[in-house]
């Protein structure tokens, strides 16, 4: 089990430990961008892995004949999906807010409890902050680092089955090159994957900004107006697409980093209503009569891909 320990001081109210605790940890785990925008397929309720098979068949066509004779091969490997259970353990003084909080809210007695919409707060930043850490791992998490799993370009990396596209040596990944390297990407994806629905480019944030900018001209490789004549203001955050191919911007992608696949080719498995998940606020006046309030997050989750020789991946 891999720990996320924070030690601070600021306040929250009456235990709670409850109905809501799903809620609260769909919060943290898929308000993470690449989730909450479905760039992946997730796989909820895991406790532990998931087994993903994968079936590879040769030529299955033959010339037709009055018998029955079995053509090509059938041959079955798997993926697994194993999550890590993680988690989040805050402590707070309530008599931190007592100047900043109103005392009308928090009651006129020695003993204080702080509002239940502060306790709603600090639920909900200790969520975002959950999300913005699921959402870097997902794409660059390394085992060895607490509080990650293994992401995506980590498990690409260590695959000699994806399809790897090197970053150029001489050339400076700007407004005027990205256009020329997002093709690179595109160039090699397989025959098989170029037309499907669901095939997206990941990008990191640098790269769809560079995108964004070339296409508003005043690069070599873009006419000086730019998209539709309107230069640098054509882009009103609208969807980006390279070739007909959507490009999904991946905000804990590396700086220099494409991907391109299928979304039903990448997975996220978490426990949100399994025994692994916990969200708890708890008081501590009643306890120890301090006036700590503790805040417990307790989730599993990791990533996999299905088919490594459908991933392309770029900035090796």
């Amino acid at each position: 089990m891999k720990n996320i320990n924070l030690s601070t001081t600021t306040s929250i109210t009456t235990t709670y430990e409850g109905q809501f605790a799903g809620k609260y940890l769909a919060a943290a785990l898929l308000s993470a961008p690449t989730l909450e925008q479905g760039g992946v397929t997730i796989l909820p309720n895991i406790t532990y892995k998931q087994v993903m098979q994968k079936v590879a068949t040769g030529d299955i066509v033959a010339n037709a004949t009055c018998d029955f004779t079995p053509t090509s091969t059938i041959t079955l490997t798997e993926r697994v999906l194993t999550t890590e259970e993680f988690q989040v353990n805050l402590q707070l003084c309530k008599s931190d807010l007592a100047q900043s909080w109103q005392s009308a809210e928090m009651g006129y007695s020695s003993f204080k409890t702080l509002p239940k919409s502060f306790s709603d707060f600090l639920i909900a930043h200790v969520a975002a902050k959950v999300a913005a850490k699921i959402e870097t791992t997902i794409w660059n998490g390394t085992n060895a680092t607490a509080g990650e799993f293994a992401g995506f370009k980590t498990l690409m990396l260590a695959d000699a089955d994806v399809i790897d596209v090197s970053s150029p040596l001489t050339t400076t990944l700007d407004a005027t090159t990205v256009i020329g390297e997002i093709g690179r990407t595109v160039d090699a994806i397989p025959a098989a994957l170029y037309g499907n629905e669901n095939l997206r480019i990941y990008v990191s944030q640098k790269i769809a900004k560079l995108y964004v900018r070339a296409l508003g001209g005043f690069v070599s490789n873009v006419g000086s107006n730019g998209t539709n004549a309107l230069g640098t203001q054509w882009y009103t955050n609208g969807s980006l697409s390279y070739d007909g191919i959507p490009i999904f911007m991946a905000n804990g992608l590396g700086a220099n980093n494409m991907v391109a696949t299928t979304v039903d080719n990448l997975y996220f498995g978490c426990g949100l209503l399994n025994d692994n998940s916990l969200v708890k606020v708890i008081d501590m006046a009643d306890i120890d009569g301090s006036q700590n309030v503790r805040v417990i997050m307790r989730y599993n989750g990791a990533v996999q891909y299905g088919i490594g020789s459908d991933v392309v991946l770029y900035g090796v």
